[in-house]
C-alpha cells in the first residue's frame, strides 16, 4: 500500500472475496494493519462525519455543547485531494453552531440534517471556485490555532480553491423527552424524506424538503439508538429495549431475532446497537440488512460483539459472526456493499467482508476514545479519484477530535488461465507421484 496523507502504507492488509473481471482474487493474510493517516485535528469533540459524492468533500461536525468551558460548535468542511499521491484534506469553511453541538447527521445532495439537542437543522451547501483566495470570507468562525501546526489542524481556509456558504433552512423538534436528544437521522433514497429518531422512542418522518411532519409513533420503550431506509422506504430502528424492528410507515412489519438460531445466547443479553442496509456487489437487485448486536451489560470478561447479515426482503438472518470484544459503537457499509466499517468504544477501528463478515483490517486503538462514526470514500467517479488504486478508503472520528484515513490496498489477482495451469500441472504431479508409489497402478 502506498504512502497516503503522510502515513507509511504497510503489508498486512487481510483480503477475501470473488474473482472480478474474470481474475481469482489473492489476499494476504497479515497481524494488524498499519497506524492510519491524521487527515484533520479539529479544536471540539467531533461525532459525526458525512462524504459528498459529486464534491470531494469531507463534512465532519461536534463540539462542547452548552457547556461554557471554551469548546465552540461547529461542522467543517474538508476538501479532499491526492497531492503528490497522498490523500489530504484541507479547511474550506467552519460553520458555527453556537451554542449547540452537532451529534448527527445525514447528507443528501447539498442538503445537510443536523441532529443538534432537541432539534433537526437543515443546511445547504453551495459551493463557487474562488480564485482569489478563501480567506476570513469562507471561514464564519475559525478554530483555535496551535502553535506550529499545519493548515489542516489549524483550521485556515484554503486559498486560490473554492469556496462554501452554508444556508440555514428549517429547524424542527424531534425529541421531547427530559433528557431530549436526537439521536439518529437518516434521509431516504430518493431524498424526499427524512426520519429522525432519539430519547424519547418516537419516530418521525418528515416530508422534505418543506419539512412537514408526515407520520409521528412510538417506535421503542426508550432510546432510539440507529434508523436505516431500504429502497421502498422501509425503516428499520434500534432500539435500546433490546429490539430492532422493521416499519412501513407506522406498521409494524417484523420484530428481528438475530440469535434464533443460537440457542446458547439468551434474548436479554444483547441489544442492537447499529443497523444499516447495503447492495449486493455482484447483484444489484438484491439489497441486505446488516445489524451490530453488543452486550446489554458490563461483565468482568466481556463476551464478544456479533455482525448480522439478514436478507433485506424477508428480513431472515443470514450469517451471525462474532466481531471481538470490544463493544462496537458504529457502523457503515461502503456504496458497493463489500465493506463494512466498524468503530469502538476502545477508540479501535476495523472493516469486515460484507459478503464473510471475516474481519480483513484492524487497528487497535486508533483514536485514544470511543470512535462516534465512520465513513467509506463513495465509490462516485470523483471518489474513485480519491482512492487514487486503493480499493477502499475509511474515514473515522472520535470524541478526541480526529479525523483519521484507513485506506485498504486494491486486490491482487492471479489470471484465470494461470490458476488453471497450476491446478493442471498439480494433478499431473499427483499422478505421476502415484505411479512412482504404486508401480502399475495406471
Amino acid at each position: 500500500m502506498r504512502e497516503v496523507g503522510g502515513a507509511s502504507g504497510g503489508r498486512g492488509q487481510r483480503w477475501a472475496g470473488p474473482a472480478v473481471g474474470g481474475a481469482v482474487t489473492r489476499r494476504a493474510v497479515p497481524a494488524m494493519a498499519p497506524r492510519p493517516t491524521e487527515l484533520y485535528r479539529a479544536p471540539f469533540p467531533l461525532y459525526t462525519v458525512r462524504l459528498h459524492p459529486r464534491r470531494g468533500l469531507a463534512i465532519t461536525a461536534g463540539g462542547g455543547g452548552a457547556a461554557k468551558t471554551g469548546i465552540g460548535n461547529g461542522v467543517h468542511f474538508l476538501q479532499l485531494e491526492q497531492i503528490g499521491g497522498r490523500l489530504s484534506a484541507s479547511l474550506l469553511h467552519c460553520h458555527d453552531t453556537e451554542t449547540r453541538a452537532t451529534m448527527s447527521m445525514a447528507l443528501s445532495g447539498d442538503f445537510i440534517a443536523a441532529g443538534q439537542d432537541h432539534s433537526c437543522h437543515i443546511l445547504r451547501l453551495s459551493v463557487r471556485a474562488d480564485g482569489a483566495g478563501g480567506g476570513d470570507a469562507a471561514e464564519e468562525k475559525g478554530p483555535r490555532r496551535r502553535k506550529g501546526a499545519g493548515p489542516a489542524e489549524r483550521g485556515e481556509t484554503r486559498s486560490g480553491g473554492e469556496e462554501v456558504t452554508v444556508e440555514s433552512l428549517h429547524r424542527v423538534r424531534t425529541d421531547f423527552s427530559p433528557d431530549a436528544l436526537q439521536k439518529a437521522v437518516r434521509f431516504s433514497a430518493d431524498g424526499t424524506l427524512l426520519v429522525t429518531g432519539g430519547a424519547d422512542g418516537f419516530l418521525r418522518l418528515w416530508e422534505f424538503p418543506s419539512m412537514k411532519k408526515a407520520l409521528e409513533f412510538k417506535a421503542h420503550d426508550g432510546e432510539i439508538e440507529d434508523i436505516t431506509l431500504g429502497p421502498d422506504n422501509k425503516v428499520v430502528t434500534a432500539g435500546r429495549d433490546l429490539q430492532c424492528r422493521v416499519w412501513q410507515r407506522d406498521q409494524l412489519v417484523t420484530g428481528l431475532q438475530w440469535n434464533e438460531n443460537l440457542p446458547g445466547i439468551p434474548s436479554t443479553a444483547y441489544r442492537y446497537q447499529a443497523c444499516r442496509f447495503g447492495t449486493v456487489e455482484d447483484d444489484r437487485g438484491a439489497l441486505r440488512l446488516y445489524t451490530v448486536q453488543v452486550p446489554h451489560k458490563r461483565e468482568r470478561r466481556p463476551p464478544p460483539c456479533y455482525l448480522t447479515k439478514w436478507d433485506g426482503g424477508t428480513f431472515l438472518p443470514l450469517l451471525t459472526r462474532p466481531c471481538g470484544s470490544e463493544v462496537i459503537s458504529c457502523l457503515s457499509v461502503s456504496d458497493s456493499g463489500t465493506f463494512l466499517g466498524l468503530g469502538t468504544v476502545t477508540g479501535s477501528v476495523a472493516v469486515h467482508i460484507a459478503f464473510s463478515l471475516q474481519r480483513l483490517y484492524y487497528v487497535k486503538e486508533a483514536h485514544g476514545i470511543v470512535v462516534t462514526d465512520v465513513a467509506f470514500v463513495p465509490e462516485s467517479e470523483h471518489g474513485r479519484e480519491l482512492l487514487a488504486g486503493n480499493e477502499a478508503a475509511l474515514l473515522s472520528v472520535a470524541v478526541d477530535s480526529r479525523c483519521k484515513l484507513h485506506l485498504l490496498p486494491a486486490r491482487r489477482s492471479l489470471p484465470v488461465w494461470l490458476l488453471l495451469l497450476l491446478c493442471a500441472a498439480l494433478i499431473v504431479g499427483s499422478i505421476v507421484l502415484l505411479q512412482i508409489a504404486f508401480p502399475g497402478f495406471l
